[in-house]
């Protein structure tokens, strides 16, 4: 059997529990809670990606614009000068300002219309889509789940490893709205654990990642001058 081909998450200690990263590939899920670094892991991935591994990276908002979103990877130390047009940025301004000039086509296909054209344009190997509910809320889809079935395999058939940002309230154990869940090829959890009055851990966990054996356990994710690493889980 062929070696399968895999992306590091470049947070220590994760990858070694997926036997080296995500395949190659794989519609990935992050799915959590606001506050638990869900944009900030898949940018620091991609970033990573980027400058040590030769990939070329896209990452798409839809929420957070894209000048917060640079100033926040800076504050973290991630040097996007260091990567130059390998990682392009793009927020739903710059897309907006295409919808005239693609007449009276849905958002979804506007949104896939300008995927692929990055992609003819950079050839990006890894996507990253910030967030699902925001896409599927300017998708207004009719029928969600066959919508979406569709669009899953539109991501899948580009070739690419693509990140999702999904967002769960702390409660709730659903991590998505519309079945996005079971579309996907791996879901990684992110939640705020309260360990004692006065502290709060982040925690990490692969819910499931095709092709790959993993340790389903929570990890308590720590973030550092080292980057991210996710460790045994840290009690009082």
């Amino acid at each position: 059997m062929a070696e399968i081909k895999r992306v590091k998450t470049y947070i220590q200690g994760l990858d070694k529990v997926m036997g080296g990263g995500i395949p190659e590939g794989h519609v990935v899920m992050l799915a959590g809670e606001p506050g638990t670094f869900k944009s900030s892991i898949a940018f620091n991935m991609m970033y990573h990606n980027v400058k040590n591994e030769n990939h070329i990276a896209c990452y798409i908002t839809l929420e957070q614009g894209r000048e917060s979103l640079i100033q926040q990877m800076d504050e973290m130390g991630m040097d996007l000068e260091s990567v130059g047009n390998d990682l392009s940025i793009v927020d739903l301004a710059l897309i907006r300002k295409n919808l005239e000039k693609l007449g009276q086509q849905s958002w979804m296909q506007i949104f896939k219309t300008y995927a692929n054209n990055l992609k003819e344009n950079i050839d990006y190997s890894i996507l990253c889509i910030d967030s699902m509910p925001v896409l599927t809320m300017l998708a207004e889809f009719t029928h969600p789940r066959s919508e979406l079935f569709h669009f899953f395999e539109w991501l899948r058939e580009m070739k690419i490893t693509c990140l999702i940002l999904s967002e769960m309230s702390a409660s709730s154990d659903t991590y998505a709205q519309l079945g996005e869940d079971f579309l996907s090829d791996g879901i990684i959890h992110l939640k705020m654990e309260k360990v004692s009055d006065v502290n709060i851990q982040r925690r990490i966990r692969v819910v499931k990642m095709r092709s790959t054996e993993h340790s389903p356990d929570f990890f308590t994710l720590l973030y550092g001058k080292g980057g991210f690493t996710a460790t045994r889980v840290i009690s009082e």
